[in-house]
């Protein structure tokens, strides 16, 4: 924490000012800071590290679009942004982060899928999120710096092409998306959930956003309906093939940003694992007996409400 004090001088929104610093959980290409002054001031500064562009963050794209999301009422305000010293400041957001556990909650489950409805109904992101590009570029730092790839991960090749060409197929407008909406990125007071962290930030299929947050908080089958239901309101078959498919698109692409983190950051942290169980969860989708359904499903259309396919009223 010595480092940081000189930095946090350099920032307009603290210099001169007495303050208390507390570093917050988690982070993996960031230092999250919370910063309180006496004469008011209550901030979270994220100090990045790491190479960005290897992992195709956008620092300048991240600052708009966190703008962007306090703009559709659901994220934390800027205070300043200096790329100079790798650092974003935002407005504290009271509540609490929230854990996998919070979202069996009808109501926790409810405020979140507002909130992310919100976000997607609000002011367009600065760039787009496709996973199908990400992931291709992914494969390409890996094979190019000779780093390790999940055993068998290329054998899935075929199959993730079919996944691709089968969401072409009915693909909806995009909306802002911020991509990374696991458990500790939903705030929330009690009342309503705001959304944090916009590294992987831009425009994308909504339902990536649902079956990202589904399968990072390791939601039951039964969970997945009730969020996707809660998000859209009248869920059809479709809608909810889509939902499924694209949390193994999460879980196929973000599992290879694991092991590029193996290889290049100097953070004392499994990454081979987190990218490993990530690359097991899909491996169990891509073999499933359901995964052709949910291919047929989503490229067919699917317009059937859950309900009545299921017999539920």
């Amino acid at each position: 924490m010595t480092d940081i004090e000189p930095a946090l001088d350099r920032l307009a929104c603290l210099a001169g000012r007495s303050r208390r610093v507390q570093k917050l959980p988690g982070g993996l290409t960031n230092t999250n800071l919370h910063v309180q002054t006496d004469d008011g001031v209550d901030v979270v500064v994220r100090w990045s590290h790491g190479d960005a562009e290897l992992l195709g963050i956008d620092r300048d794209a991240e600052a708009f679009n966190t703008r962007a999301a306090a703009e559709a009422g659901v994220g934390a305000d800027v205070v300043e942004y200096r790329p100079d010293l790798s650092m974003l400041v935002i407005a504290f957001l009271p509540g609490r982060s929230l854990d996998n556990a919070d979202f069996a909650d009808p109501g926790v489950l409810a405020r979140a899928a507002s909130a992310t409805r919100a976000l997607h109904s609000g002011p367009r992101f600065q760039g787009d999120f496709d996973m199908f590009v990400r992931q291709a570029a992914y494969l390409t730092t890996v094979r190019e710096r000779g780093y390790g790839l999940p055993p068998g991960y290329l054998d899935h090749a075929d199959a993730w092409d079919a996944v691709r060409r089968a969401l072409a197929v009915r693909a909806a407008p995009t909306a802002p998306c911020n991509n990374d909406l696991l458990a500790a990125n939903f705030v929330d007071d009690g009342a309503r959930c705001r959304l944090i962290d916009y590294e992987y930030s831009g425009n994308n299929d909504v339902c990536f956003e649902l079956g990202n947050t589904a399968t990072e908080c390791d939601f039951t089958p039964e969970l997945v309906e009730a969020y996707a239901e809660a998000y859209f309101g009248t869920l059809t078959r479709s809608d909810l093939a889509r939902v499924r498919l694209q949390m193994l698109v999460s879980e196929y692409g973000w599992s290879l940003w694991g092991f590029i983190q193996a290889a290049a950051s100097p953070i004392d942290y499994d990454f081979i694992g987190w990218g490993t169980e990530r690359f097991e969860k899909s491996v169990a989708t891509f073999r499933g007996q359901d995964f052709t359904r949910l291919l047929e499903e989503v490229a067919g259309g699917g317009l059937e409400t859950t309900s009545t396919q299921d017999g539920r009223s």
